[in-house]
């Protein structure tokens, strides 16, 4: 891509959740032409169900010191809030003993830090694109609270508080009087809580990506509703993205899929383990008990989000693959929480939901060029922190393909690392 001015440099996103829509509209301020590929309508995949939180402090991975122990109660209990299902273990078994890998102390502590690097500035970073909309009411800062029905369960948090602590992210004690108090549509049934005042919400999910999206169109960018399968490779890496409506030419290709990049990452030349936590939610479109923020258990694995459209409770990790029938009941689990955390909640007429997170073993996303060819960036795997990290990684590949020091250390998140 050297040689060649920005304004001429073709670049292909392949994806249009949050993550490749967010990428679309920075390489578009940085003055690349782009043309964003969408299999499906944009944001329909795994950033249409997500909790909507947006913040710093997810700084704790998902393998953490004893995750070991869990691992028979995850493929005993197919209703846990984490759990494998039988059918798909040999498959995921080499992804599971690196996630094992990746829950040492030491590694634990580094994979935080990379973390941390990566959320750091998420606000900023959407409030610079929302602006841009015309669409800032999209995102709303209310911090978040974390909750614990029992002391037991709030002292195994303690590791990943300090943890938290470590990184400096900022956050308050409550005790059960004070939970109340501070948020009144909760039942009494909380012994402490966690409040991360700098946290964010978006309002609509599906709404934030079509906003982005339609200022990346406004801005020139071209939207292309195709299914990507391959790609025409030349001397110097890929010159057009094939697609089941034809070949898309291109300068350089973006790649961020979410859970469907594993075969095309391969394709260019970064075989990667990547896999997928299969999420629920839960929505109420008249709930008559409406909490003021988000709120988040750990001990059930779930968050509680007041949107535009309802109340909308979800989380869980299912690892299972793309292709198994949703397990519909563990989303009845997650409304059956709904109905003990909110007294008086209306349920009736709810909707349902599962989708795809893609997942890295070490809970880092994969952000960076392939091995094999320069013009090639690969953005995904960001699990169920896509929304929080989407601005960011758009503003990192931007960088990037810009020849810009992206301001943070690239190595934890490289396509290589395995």
């Amino acid at each position: 891509m050297t040689g060649r001015s920005q304004a001429t440099r073709h670049v292909a996103v392949i994806g249009a959740g949050i993550v490749g829509a967010c990428t679309a509209l920075y390489l578009l301020r940085a003055g690349f032409r782009v043309t964003l590929i969408e299999r499906d309508a944009p944001g329909r995949g795994a950033s249409f169900g997500n909790g909507a939180v947006i913040g710093e402090e997810a700084v704790v991975p998902v393998a953490t010191p004893g995750i070991l122990r869990r691992v028979p109660g995850m493929l005993r209990d197919p209703l846990g809030p984490l759990s494998v299902r039988w059918g798909y273990l040999p498959r995921i078994a080499p992804w599971l003993m690196r996630f094992l890998a990746a829950s040492s102390p030491r590694r634990v502590e580094e994979i935080s830090i990379a973390l941390a690097a990566l959320l750091k500035g998420s606000l900023a970073a959407y409030r610079e694109l929302l602006e841009e909309a015309g669409a800032p009411e999209m995102l709303r800062r209310s911090g978040w609270l974390c909750v614990f029905e029992t002391d037991d369960g709030f002292r195994a948090f303690q590791p990943m508080l300090e943890l938290q602590r470590r990184r400096g992210v900022r956050h308050g004690l409550l005790g059960a009087a004070e939970v109340r108090q501070f948020e009144p549509t909760l039942a009494p049934i909380f012994a402490r809580a966690i409040h991360y005042p700098d946290v964010a919400y978006t309002i609509d999910c599906l709404g934030l990506v079509e906003v982005l999206v339609q200022a990346a169109q406004h801005r020139g960018g071209t939207l292309r509703r195709a299914a990507a399968h391959g790609f025409d490779i030349g001397p110097e890496g890929p010159r057009a993205v094939l697609t089941n409506e034809g070949p898309i030419p291109c300068h350089a290709v973006v790649l961020a899929a979410g859970a469907w990049s594993k075969d095309l990452a391969k394709m260019l030349g970064a075989p990667v383990p990547l896999d997928t936590e299969r999420g629920y939610h839960v929505q109420m479109a008249d709930p008559q008990v409406m909490p003021r923020l988000p709120i988040y258990s750990t001990e059930r694995g779930m968050v509680a989000t007041p949107l535009e459209a309802g109340l909308r409770v979800g989380g869980t990790v299912e690892l299972g693959g793309l292709k198994a029938a949703p397990n519909w009941d563990r989303a009845e689990v997650l409304l059956k929480q709904a109905r003990r955390w909110f007294p008086g909640l209306h349920v009736e007429g709810h909707s349902r939901w599962m989708g795809f997170r893609p997942s890295m073993p070490d809970s880092l996303p994969v952000i960076g060029r392939s091995p094999a060819f320069s013009n090639v960036i690969l953005a995904f795997g960001h699990g169920h922190c896509g929304m929080m990290m989407g601005a960011r990684t758009g503003k990192i590949v931007a960088d990037l393909l810009a020849g810009r020091d992206p301001g943070i250390d690239m190595n934890p998140y490289a396509p290589g690392r395995f």
